[in-house]
Formats: structure tokens, sequence, C-alpha cells
């Protein structure tokens, strides 16, 4: 079973964090959700969640990173240096990375976008100068996925079961979900 690690920053966009985690554990993925400071993190839009970790305890024995994106929880994301170290060594690691919305700023921070293609919020495209910001709604360069915004947030979901080689399970929930 595949283990995904969420991290959560103050002022994530919610749709961006829990659509995906719902998804994927409905395809029996393992999914944790850490914190960077405290247990509880609130969503840009007020909502509190409850993580099961924090950053600083984590291990690193999980097979993807996802980083939700919203503001200021990707800046809040991209500001610290725990964070972008797991990012840089999930790369080293050739596990997967994936981030939506203006998320990818963290890892274009992390240094491991030069040459990539991604997608992001527009609102953030002109960050990404090393790389090719295409627009699209979903962009995968070999284990890199990134997305647009919230309104794809189950596409994002999907294309990480693809990755896992969950796509015949993975089309099954997101039709049964009416996306």
């Amino acid at each position: 079973m595949e283990k995904l690690l969420f991290i959560l920053a103050e002022g994530f966009e919610e749709i961006e964090a829990l659509l995906p985690v719902d998804f994927l554990r409905r395809l029996n993925f393992e999914v944790s959700l850490a914190a960077i400071v405290a247990a509880e993190v609130a969503g840009a839009h007020g909502v509190i969640v409850k993580t099961e970790k924090i950053l600083k305890d984590i291990s690193f024995d999980f097979d993807a990173l996802v980083l939700p994106g919203g503001m200021p929880g990707s800046t809040n994301l991209r500001d610290n240096d725990t964070v972008i170290n797991v990012v840089k060594r999930f790369y080293k690691e050739n596990k997967l990375l994936a981030a939506i919305c203006a998320a990818p700023i963290v890892l274009d921070k992390a240094g491991i976008l030069q040459g990539k293609r991604l997608t992001a919020h527009p609102s953030v495209k002109d960050s990404f100068k090393n790389s090719t910001y295409t627009g699209n709604r979903i962009e995968i360069d070999n284990n890199i996925i990134t997305g647009k915004g919230p309104g794809v947030s189950a596409e994002f979901a999907l294309s990480i079961a693809k990755y896992f080689d969950k796509e015949t399970e993975g089309q099954k929930v997101y039709n049964d979900m009416f996306f």
C-alpha cells in the first residue's frame, strides 16, 4: 500500500487538501497529514484540520509528498526551511512530488523545477523562471505532478492514483462522484 504525506500550513486551500485526501483514501492509499507547527491547522477559509503528525516528527517512509496550495498556505510552506529540505529529500529519492495551485512555488524554491513542465495558479506563473509554465489543468513531468487550482482537485487526485497504477479504480471513483 502506497503511503502519501500531505503537509498543511496555515492558510492552505481546504478543497485542494481535503478532496484529494478523501479521494485517495477511498482507493486505499495510506494518507497522513502533517502540520508545520501545531497539530491543528486553519485553512484559508477557516476550516480547522487536525493532523496526525508534526513535520519535525515525520519519518521518510512515504512514497509521495503532496502540497496543497492556497494563500498564505503556499508561502508558509515555501518559507519553511524544513519543508524545503523535505521536498529536496523526496526529489533526491525519486519519490512523487505533487503540488497544486500556488504550491509549486515550494518546488521552485527547492530548486527541483529547472527544465520541467508545470502548471500552477496564474497568480504565481511569473515565479517560474527556469521551467515551462503551461497553464494546463494538470501537468505531469516524470515524478512531479502539478495542478492549476481548486477546480482541478479531483483531477489532481486522479493523477496521483494513475501515477501509482490505480487508473482503473481511480477512474471509477472519479466517475462515481460525478465530476
